[in-house]
């Protein structure tokens, strides 16, 4: 049953991928690339990755949808593709990758979020870095890559652009709420943390666009709540173990 499933889908993947390649209007081509991607059948990736290359924006957005869904197969032809002369494709790879989360991309994120002329391109690796899969780090490179990445958020939340400080915002609330548990119980050192909410409060208090301030806000709000309930089921368990049980203590 298995292999056959796995036939019907090659089938399927060849027909679609000679439905983009056959297309010979600006619509079809869109259609085609929308239906493979939907299909999200990993043998697609070479075609949905030559699509970002298009100079067709409906149909590079479809292709990056679908190399997200497929996911880690895609991640080596898009590191390719970030090569590439064309920096249309290499904008849109970026934006597969942040949306991707792979570990492999972190550098070319890294890159992308400071350095790129483009906001949209710089708003996207901003965001990538705050949905890394952390699970992929092995535990004594943790502490590290959790300071790279922190490091660059807080210089990237400089950005003269509005969005991409706000996808910083994000990214800063990622890393102080979601990371720790993933990472085979390797907790954000207490240094880290400080800083995330530090720069986090920075930017609530100073920042020149209110939709940025606000979310700044929420995100602090987001990052204390668990700790205020830490803090809470602690002391009840102390108190509750100063309470002496019943039957103890003077008769």
């Amino acid at each position: 049953m298995a292999r056959e499933i796995i036939m019907d889908n090659s089938e399927l993947a060849q027909i679609l991928i000679r439905a983009v390649e056959e297309a010979d209007s600006s619509d079809r081509l869109l259609d085609a690339v929308q239906e493979l991607a939907a299909a999200r059948i990993e043998e697609s990736v070479p075609t949905l990755v030559a699509a970002l290359g298009y100079n067709n924006p409906g149909a590079a957005v479809a292709a990056v949808d679908g190399l997200i869904a497929i996911g880690e197969p895609a991640v080596v032809p898009l590191l390719e593709l970030i090569d590439d002369y064309n920096y249309g494709a290499r904008a849109w790879a970026v934006r597969a990758l942040a949306g991707i989360g792979d570990l492999r991309a972190l550098d070319t994120l890294l890159e992308a979020a400071k350095t790129d002329f483009s906001l949209s391109v710089r708003r996207a690796a901003a965001r990538g870095l705050g949905t890394l899969r952390w699970h992929q780090v092995p535990p004594e490179k943790v502490e590290s890559v959790q300071t790279q990445v922190i490091e660059a958020l807080v210089l990237i939340s400089e950005d003269p652009e509005w969005v991409v400080r706000y996808a910083v915002v994000t990214s800063l609330e990622a890393l102080a709420t979601a990371m720790p548990a993933a990472v085979n119980n390797a907790i954000t050192l207490p240094d880290q943390a400080s800083r995330i909410r530090d720069r986090l409060q920075q930017m609530f208090d100073t920042d020149a666009d209110l939709g940025v301030r606000t979310r700044a806000q929420f995100a602090l709000q987001k990052i204390q709540q668990p700790q205020h309930q830490q803090l809470f089921a602690l002391k009840t368990k102390q108190e509750e173990s100063e309470v002496p049980h019943r039957g103890g203590g003077r008769r």
